[in-house]
């Protein structure tokens, strides 16, 4: 498929890009490849196959959520670099 100096500027204007003359000719190159490739997938054969969603037959197994009461607080807090009223104390992120 054939790309047109005005189609890569038209394109470069939509994504406010400035382009120097030899960008122009490295983008048209570039999109043409593109293109094609979209073509030579879009002209493969598709007899036979049947529609997938997903390579393989899994999915997404969901329990139910449950608020459980932890016991070993201690344990969970000894690698918390530092702690306050059996809480995690993380810097401050937002001013």
């Amino acid at each position: 498929m054939e790309v047109s100096r005005e189609e890569i500027l038209h394109i470069a204007n939509l994504a406010n890009l400035n382009l120097d003359e030899n960008e122009i000719d490295k983008y048209i190159l570039n999109l043409q490849d593109i293109l094609n490739f979209a073509n030579v997938v879009n002209n493969a054969p598709i007899d036979g196959l049947s529609e997938t969603i997903g390579a393989t037959e899994n999915y997404n197994v969901f329990r139910k959520d449950e608020v459980k009461e932890y016991k070993d607080i201690e344990g969970l807090l000894q690698n918390a670099p530092e702690q306050d009223e059996n809480m995690f104390k993380i810097p401050k992120v937002i001013n």
